[in-house]
């Protein structure tokens, strides 16, 4: 299994993981709750999405889109006053595409333990134009053995991604060809 994508000669140069990781940090305010009295996870999603959203643009040089979140786990809930750190770095490189792998931490405001993790996600973003049209990225250089474990794992990500779209397909057009409407 090769970790990246194929790339023409002359495709534009790779750049290491390291330079678009980045980490966004936010208090959690009351207007971010629940009804359970806990922070809404729609918010965590929403500062996730902003953190992977930054690294995109930053790797790909330009403006990336959300394509679609593989995986969002909540580990442990998120309280008002809570330092939240969201951590996001660049795992897979495509042609067009990039996931996006994001790591949830908090700091409890009452306490005085170190951030514990508290959620983690997976994204993927295409890369545009102004256009909207898909457009190359550099490819992600991995630094470190967990930057190499973290694309190959994305790598499994994505076989899977792709084998569950072309099961899905396939099991529609059965379905219509049966003459079974949805």
């Amino acid at each position: 299994m090769t970790d990246q994508a194929p790339r023409p000669e002359g495709d534009i140069p790779g750049k290491p993981t390291a330079a678009s990781r980045t980490t966004l940090s936010h208090i959690m305010t009351g207007s971010d709750t629940n009804l359970l009295g806990t922070v809404h996870g729609g918010v965590i999603m929403k500062l996730v999405d902003d953190a992977a959203g930054a690294v995109a643009g930053r790797h790909s040089g330009g403006p990336a889109v959300t394509a679609s979140m593989d995986e969002m786990v909540f580990l442990e809930p998120v309280r008002v006053g809570d330092l939240v750190h969201v951590r996001a770095q660049v795992n897979w490189t495509g042609r067009s595409s990039m996931e996006v792998g994001v790591r949830v931490m908090a700091e409890r405001w009452n306490e005085s333990t170190p951030a514990q993790q508290v959620g983690s996600a997976y994204l993927v973003f295409a890369a545009v134009d102004a256009d909207g049209k898909p457009r190359p990225v550099p490819q992600v250089i991995p630094e470190t053995e967990r930057d190499k474990r973290r694309c190959q794992e994305a790598q499994i990500r994505r076989t899977h991604r792709l084998a569950r779209r072309r099961a899905i397909r396939e099991l529609r057009e059965k379905r219509a060809a049966e003459g079974i409407e949805d």
